[in-house]
């Protein structure tokens, strides 16, 4: 008689500790096939395990788990998404479900709650945690565009080089990371100050730090 394999599982945080937590606690009914530390290697390790479930934190380095999201859903659409991530904020829920998100949790929430969206999300639903429930319902229906109204005017490749800048990545780096012309770099950014009406550097590492885009 044959059993049916356990969910294989890969996880993305860019902080070791939470990582191993995060294994202790799925390893009970899941297989742990990768776990990556920024949501560049969170693609490149997806494609190349194709898991049945991703958890990842929003704030990640190189690229943020909500626009990695997106592309997973395009190059994984089976793949279920569940977000552990210290935003409590209704935008940032509203931002990863948007990305294609099957559950969102907090870091703060119970172990057992962890285990619960699993099972959710393997039964085809979704799942929020009970810390968010109230705020989630409040904020999402008084929401009139947000802190996220600006950031949906910037494109895919314009957060990108956003969130690489605020890094603190040289034109060069950009350029090589994602494979494009320093030129292209350059008009990015320019677009970038213009739509959001920043001047700095240091303005655009403020703007990115406050929505999520990058945790450093």
């Amino acid at each position: 008689m044959s059993t049916t394999p356990p969910p294989r599982v890969l996880l993305a945080d860019d902080h070791t500790l939470v990582l191993e937590g995060f294994r202790r606690i799925v390893e009970q009914r899941c297989e742990v096939v990768g776990a990556v530390e920024d949501g560049r290697a969170l693609l490149e390790a997806a494609v190349r395990l194709r898991p049945d479930l991703i958890l990842l934190d929003i704030s990640m380095p190189l690229l943020n788990g909500v626009d990695a999201g997106r592309q997973l859903k395009k190059l994984l659409p089976d793949a279920k998404l569940i977000f552990v991530t210290m935003h409590a904020d209704p935008a940032y829920v509203s931002e990863a479900f948007k990305a294609g998100a099957s559950a969102y949790l907090l870091k703060r929430s119970a172990a057992r709650e962890l285990d619960q969206a699993i099972e959710a999300v393997l039964k085809g639903q979704y799942f929020v945690t009970s810390l968010l429930t109230r705020e989630l319902v409040t904020g999402l229906s008084s929401e009139e565009g947000g802190m996220f109204s600006q950031r949906q005017e910037l494109t895919p490749r314009q957060r990108e080089v956003l969130q690489l800048i605020a890094e603190g990545r040289t034109i060069k780096e950009i350029a090589a990371l994602l494979n494009i012309s320093p030129k292209t770099v350059e008009f990015h950014k320019a677009q970038i100050i213009f739509h959001l009406n920043l001047r700095t550097t240091a303005e655009l590492t403020k703007y990115a730090l406050a929505h999520g885009l990058t945790s450093a």
